[in-house]
Parts: C-alpha cells; sequence; structure tokens
C-alpha cells in the first residue's frame, strides 16, 4: 500500500468535501434534497477521482485504500470536533452514511478503466 496515496486522497477527500459543504451552507442553499444531491455528487466525483488515480483494475484493489480514506476522514471529524466537544457528530447516521459512501464510491472507478480492442483493460 502507497502510503503518500492513501493519506494524500484521504485528506484531499475530506477537505474537497468539507468545503462544499461549508460553502453550500454559506451560500443559503436550501436544507434538503437539493443540498443533499450536491454534497453527494461531489463526493462521488472527488472519490472516483482517487479511486480513479490508483489506476487499478478491479474494486478489490482499490478497496483498501477507499476503506483508509472512510477512516481518515473519520480521524479527521474527531481531530475537529475535540476543541469544541462537538461529538454528537458521531451519533448522526448521516454521518455514517458518509463514511460508507467515502468507503464505496470510489470502487466506482473500475468503470472509467480504458480497454483494448480484446477488451483487456489497459493504464493510461
Amino acid at each position: 500500500m502507497r502510503l503518500g496515496v492513501l493519506f494524500g486522497w484521504g485528506i484531499v477527500i475530506y477537505a474537497v468535501f468539507f468545503l462544499a459543504w461549508s460553502a453550500i451552507n454559506a451560500y443559503a442553499v436550501p436544507q434538503g434534497a437539493a443540498s443533499d444531491i450536491m454534497e453527494i455528487f461531489i463526493l462521488l466525483v472527488v472519490c472516483v477521482l482517487a479511486g480513479s488515480s490508483l489506476r487499478f483494475r478491479t474494486w478489490k484493489d482499490i478497496l483498501p485504500y477507499s476503506v483508509g480514506w472512510a477512516v481518515i476522514a473519520a480521524a479527521l471529524d474527531a481531530f475537529f470536533a475535540v476543541p469544541g466537544g462537538n461529538w454528537s457528530l458521531f451519533s448522526e447516521p448521516v454521518t455514517w452514511i458518509a463514511y460508507g459512501l467515502v468507503a464505496v464510491l470510489p470502487l466506482l472507478a473500475v468503470f472509467f478503466v480504458k480497454h483494448d480492442a480484446h477488451g483487456r483493460a489497459w493504464e493510461t
């Protein structure tokens, strides 16, 4: 496992999602389905980019990294929750759903692997 990729993309996924969440809340996007769809779409894009950057051909190769990214997101949430004493974050189901999405969405990168004329996957 490449630790630089693990920690680098873990931090990028967390940072991009946190910035998107902050922007959506700061610019008065109504809470509800619209903001949830925007957040999930942003998470989907960054997670698939992260999974694609690994250049693996199967989801089984990506899975250890994606689970690691979810653990890093939880650790960063804990790190930022400690000073404010906001541990209630971990009692909300949406938080655990987000960690699950971080673990699952990078696996979709296998659908973007390029194939040659014989159906064999190849790296770009």
